[in-house]
């Protein structure tokens, strides 16, 4: 039989049983968030199949949220691949730019080095989630990490084509893994390993037949929703974009060249408009102007103040006082 890792909560105590699953989760998957939705006893298992490099996962639990930081990335990150199916219930996968749902027979990849928020949903009330995937270590698969990025939150369907052997080929193994010796586990590795460098050559093949214009016009507005999340960091630069997109940073000036702006002059824009936004905000009348603007991304008054003046003629202080005493409309 295989070499097999069972984990359920019904380990320990009721009270101890999310915290438990928490510290399960982060040593087989990666450090993470993770939120529940219901307080009460949280019944979890999982069983993990060692194919060699590769690991073979199935887990059952009610529904939770799972946020892999910025912050967490930084403190460590375990060098994996994620193929994730849904069995029962859905999985809504939180992206740069679009929170897409995925339900059963349907393919899902993560990069543990990205930044990600994954809900997992019953269908139903009190229904358990149940799911299985593979955990690959980067450096296995014929492909650089940049191009298999290219397919983040995108859906792999596992209903047909090289999709759907592999949803039969990990369907067999989990439903019955007695007939295999330990021995076989690196050879069943080597068949996934095979399976999922062809399913992701596929798709990526698919997404080289996308015109380039395209493609461009995509990570423009990933690059564009990536800034607007993160206006509260000054030290978020095109340097820094750049490599979140796993791009060079003049491939990055590239695709804003149709715009009327640098890449620095777009982000200083989106900056002062929101703070501009805010001082005009009846609510935020009692929020001092230097807490606005550093959460804008200006951790200095001056600097503030000057880009401020410059984008509308008057200083933010005599711009909020014209707005909170214009009449009501």
């Amino acid at each position: 039989m295989l070499t097999e890792r069972v984990f359920r909560t019904e380990a320990v105590p009721a009270a101890d049983r999310f915290d438990y699953l928490c510290e399960h989760i982060s040593s087989m998957y990666a450090p993470a968030e993770v939120r529940r939705e219901d307080m009460a006893n949280f019944p979890a298992e999982s069983r993990a199949l060692d194919l060699g490099g590769v690991q073979l996962w199935t887990k059952e639990h009610p529904p939770l949220t799972l946020h892999r930081t910025p912050g967490l990335i930084k403190h460590g990150d375990p060098g994996l691949y994620h193929l994730s199916l849904p069995l029962r219930g859905r999985l809504e996968v939180a992206g740069l730019d679009a929170e897409i749902g995925y339900g059963p027979s349907d393919l899902v990849i993560h990069n543990t080095a990205r930044p990600v928020v994954m809900h997992s949903r019953g269908d139903r009330p009190q229904e358990r989630i149940r799911s299985t995937g593979l955990s690959i270590p980067r450096q296995l698969l014929p492909f650089p990490a940049s191009r298999v990025d290219l397919l983040f939150n995108r859906r792999l369907s596992g209903r047909e084509g090289i999709g759907a052997l592999l949803v039969q080929f990990l369907a067999q193994l989990t439903d019955d893994c007695g007939p295999y010796r330990p021995s076989d586990g690196p050879r069943l590795g080597t068949v996934a390993l095979d399976l999922v460098s062809a399913l992701l050559g596929h798709a990526l093949d698919a997404e080289k037949a996308v015109a380039p214009e395209s493609r461009q016009r995509t990570l423009r507005l990933r690059v564009q929703a990536f800034v607007r999340s993160r206006l509260d960091d000054p030290e978020l630069s095109p340097g820094v974009i750049a490599a979140a997109h796993h791009i060079s940073v003049s491939y990055l000036h590239r695709i804003f060249e149709g715009e009327e702006e640098t890449v620095a002059a777009w982000i200083r824009r989106q900056r002062v408009e929101r703070a501009r936004r805010e001082l005009a905000d009846p609510a935020a009348v009692l929020t001092p102007i230097h807490t606005i603007a550093s959460r804008c991304g200006f951790p200095r008054a001056a600097d503030f103040t000057r880009a401020f003046r410059t984008a509308y003629g008057m200083a933010p202080r005599d711009f909020r006082r014209a707005a909170c005493d214009s009449p009501v409309r």
